[in-house]
């Protein structure tokens, strides 16, 4: 289920003196299946940008059009598009309501009509998607779970309604590194195991280094680069000059050929650099030998 954005501007109060043109000329492309990291300093127009993807913002000008249709048509039908694509915002667990965890869940497809019976599955389903029991955490209190955990039931309660596209702002936003990984950690199986197209909205360039496909960088309410991780932060220059610092192993690797050392400056992971460095090492080990 493609998402094709063409010629996208959003203006917020139009036509008052307070009017502000949030996001204007954007061009995107987004394919099934894809992992897409989206950043850029705060005031970039992220946010404004995803809300478009399901119709909770149409467009003032331009077409956001989602598996051909067009989400500012008079005839979009925005309800089955909402379930096509999920939308979890920063913070989800504010959106958590219910008494129980599970008619936290449930609330979307019984909104949907469906008959209790596939309720339950779907309800059961997302819970296990995202690494929660439903048997043991099904009828507590949404608000008496951990930081991580009541993330993980808002990020359930979308899935429950069985999206294609999943677009997620900054959903690991005030956790702690373990339920920043945790969170993480199921945004990559859901992508991975069952073939959704994720949108990660994130200020983390070291997350987004590390899990998308494609980076959608933003600056000034447009789309100032993208291309493959290894692609965007090879463009240093370009990141600076919008606000945004290179992630600790691009940088690390910078410095160590300001340096004179031979090393790959495309490096992303730990693990790259750590083996880079070592056969540096070795190389270098050998040639002092050589001369010796």
């Amino acid at each position: 289920m493609p998402i094709l954005i063409e010629g996208l501007e959003h203006v917020y109060m139009a036509g008052t003196p307070r009017q502000v043109t949030a996001i204007t000329g954007i061009d995107l492309m987004i394919a099934d299946g894809e992992f897409i990291g989206l950043i850029g300093p705060t005031g970039s127009g992220k946010s404004t940008l995803v809300q478009h993807l399901n119709g909770l913002l149409r467009p003032t000008r331009g077409r956001v059009l989602v598996d051909g249709v067009d989400l500012g048509g008079p005839k979009a039908d925005l309800r089955s598009v909402r379930q096509k694509v999920g939308l979890v915002f920063q913070y989800p667990e504010h959106q958590l309501f219910e008494e129980t965890v599970f008619d936290d869940v449930a609330f979307g497809p019984r909104n949907l009509g469906l008959p209790e019976s596939e309720v339950r599955k779907r309800v059961e389903r997302a819970l296990e998607i995202v690494g929660l029991s439903p048997g043991a955490i099904g009828r507590r209190s949404p608000f008496a779970l951990s930081g991580g955990q009541t993330r993980r039931v808002a990020i359930a309660g979308v899935l429950a309604m069985e999206p294609k596209v999943l677009v997620l702002d900054e959903p690991a936003a005030g956790l702690d590194p373990r339920g920043r990984n945790e969170i993480l950690g199921h945004v990559l199986d859901l992508h991975r195991q069952h073939g959704l197209t994720v949108v990660l909205v994130s200020h983390n360039l070291e997350e987004v280094a590390r899990l998308a496909q494609r980076l959608v960088v933003m600056a000034g309410g447009r789309i100032v680069l993208s291309g493959t991780p290894r692609e965007v932060f090879s463009q240093g220059d370009v990141l600076g000059q919008v606000g945004l610092g290179m992630p600790a192993i691009p940088r690390l690797m910078a410095e160590l050929r300001r340096r004179g050392k031979d090393v790959r400056a495309d490096a992303l992971t730990v693990e790259e650099a750590t083996s880079e460095i070592v056969r540096y090492w070795h190389r270098d080990a050998n040639r002092v030998r050589a001369h010796a």
